[in-house]
C-alpha cells in the first residue's frame, strides 16, 4: 500500500490532536509521524515527556486505520485488537484503545452504554 497524501497526513494529526484534547487532557498534545504506510502516534505531557502509543496502517481510506499497540516490554509496534474486536477503525478509537492503557484509563475500552 502506498503512504498517505499529505492531506490525509494533515488531517490525521488534527484529528488526533482535537480529539486528545477532549479525552486525554493530560496530554499536551499527539505527535504524528510517518514512514510508507505507517503513523506512528505518541503522546507528549506538557513536562515536555514524550510516550509511545501506537502504529496505524493506512489502507487507502481515512478514516480507517490498522492498529498495532506500543508495547513497552518489547520496544516494538504489536497488532492488535481494538475495544470493538476488529483490527482496524478509526483513529480516534485507537487513540482512545492505546491512551487507555498508557494513561491508566481502562474506562477507554468499555462500550458506550446509554443512559436511559
Amino acid at each position: 500500500m502506498k503512504a498517505p497524501p499529505g492531506s490525509t497526513k494533515d488531517s490525521l494529526t488534527s484529528r488526533l490532536n482535537s480529539h486528545a484534547r477532549t479525552h486525554w487532557p493530560d496530554l499536551a498534545r499527539v505527535e504524528v509521524r510517518f514512514r510508507a504506510n505507517f503513523a506512528y502516534v505518541d503522546g507528549r505531557y506538557a513536562d515536555g515527556t514524550v510516550i509511545k502509543l501506537c502504529r496505524l496502517r493506512y489502507g487507502g481510506s481515512a478514516h480507517t486505520w490498522g492498529f498495532a499497540l506500543y508495547r513497552a516490554s518489547h520496544d516494538d509496534y504489536e497488532d492488535s485488537f481494538l475495544p470493538s474486536g476488529v483490527t482496524a477503525g478509526s483513529a480516534e478509537e485507537a487513540l482512545d484503545c492505546a491512551c487507555g492503557l498508557y494513561l491508566n484509563d481502562p474506562s477507554a475500552w468499555l462500550p458506550d452504554t446509554p443512559t436511559n
